[in-house]
């Protein structure tokens, strides 16, 4: 009878998984240099003390990157995808009021690949440091004949926590009141199905390497004007992170009853222009950020202070009484 088999036979390697777990350590204690887990890292759940909130709600969100993350694997920018990966659910637990307080991701992999999952969880401590979110913990599962050799899995879930009197409430929001938009630094990581397939239909050389460079830079993380509007003393009525759906779809979510005409700056992003004039011209607003990444809907009183927090804001238009958002770009 041939030897018995063993786990490491039929492709997975559990001692190179608990070796990888000691490697990105580093990684994991420069996301606990304010804020910190209640109990080490490693246990089988991650515990955080709220003990400093009066009235604590706890918030949640879950995301990925999309088929952005095919590019990404191919362009060898795996810390962009670690990045991506974060933005997209931290951005949403922004969009509450709340603080982005801990942080788990799933990766899944053929095979274990040291450097390329280091790589991932490298930029992804990068924005979960930035934004003081503690990289609490996550799965990276081994996935012989299931997930491609070439493939990465992520999927990223984010948890977060506010006061009770300092969440969000759209319903507060009145005809009259201001929207200011935050400038997207790239595509961010929706509608790449649509670049891609754009991609094709151009042929290569049509988009600069440069250019793709551009579209590719990560989801930008929208703290900054969260953690600023806070430091000012505004208190937005509603937020959304421009993802999937574009301004329109994003926003009506927010308002029952009202609508809003919006103008949006021109896109700067280079050789953005190349992508848009393969795109039917209605679609593109219900696709990509077209600019604008983030939405703040302020009372008026409220906007020269909205406008200062964080860079990149721009008076984008005013709440009416006709339901619908209707977006044009300004010439």
């Amino acid at each position: 009878m041939a030897g018995k088999l063993t786990y490491q036979q039929a492709g997975v390697d559990t001692r190179k998984a608990a070796a990888l777990v000691g490697d990105i350590k580093s990684h994991v204690k420069r996301t606990q240099t304010q804020r910190k887990l209640l109990g080490a890292f490693g246990l089988f759940a991650a515990c955080y003390d709220l003990s400093e909130y009066d009235q604590p709600v706890i918030v949640t969100g879950c995301d990925g990157v999309g088929t952005k993350l095919e590019l990404l694997l191919e362009k060898d920018m795996l810390e962009t995808a670690g990045k991506d990966l974060v933005a997209m659910s931290v951005n949403d637990i922004l969009t509450t009021g709340g603080d982005p307080l801990l942080f788990l991701d799933y990766i899944g992999i053929a095979a274990l690949d040291e450097e390329k999952i280091t790589r991932v969880i490298g930029g992804m401590a990068d924005y979960l440091e930035a934004c003081n979110c503690i990289l609490a913990g996550g799965e990276t599962a081994e996935m012989p004949g299931i997930v491609p050799t070439d493939v990465l899995e992520l999927s990223g879930f984010c948890i977060g926590c506010a006061e009770k009197k300092d969440l969000i409430d759209p319903t507060t929001l009145e005809i009259g009141d201001v929207l200011i938009g935050y400038e997207s630094n790239s595509i961010h990581a929706n509608g790449w199905s649509l670049v891609r397939r754009a991609l094709k239909e151009m042929g290569p050389g049509v988009v600069t390497e440069e250019e793709l460079a551009a579209w590719l830079e990560p989801t930008r993380l929208y703290d900054d004007v969260v953690n600023d509007l806070k430091k000012s003393g505004v208190k937005p009525k509603a937020m959304s992170h421009i993802t999937g759906g574009g301004l329109p779809e994003n926003l009506e979510r927010l308002f029952v009853g009202m609508g809003a005409d919006l103008t949006i700056p021109k896109w700067n992003l280079p050789g953005i222009e190349k992508l848009l004039d393969q795109v039917d011209a209605e679609d593109r607003f219900h696709t990509f950020n077209m600019g604008i990444g983030w939405v703040a809907i302020v009372a008026e009183a409220d906007v020269e202070k909205a406008l200062a927090a964080g860079p990149g804001g721009h008076v984008l238009g005013k709440m009416n009484a006709t339901e619908g958002v209707r977006v044009t770009v300004a010439s």
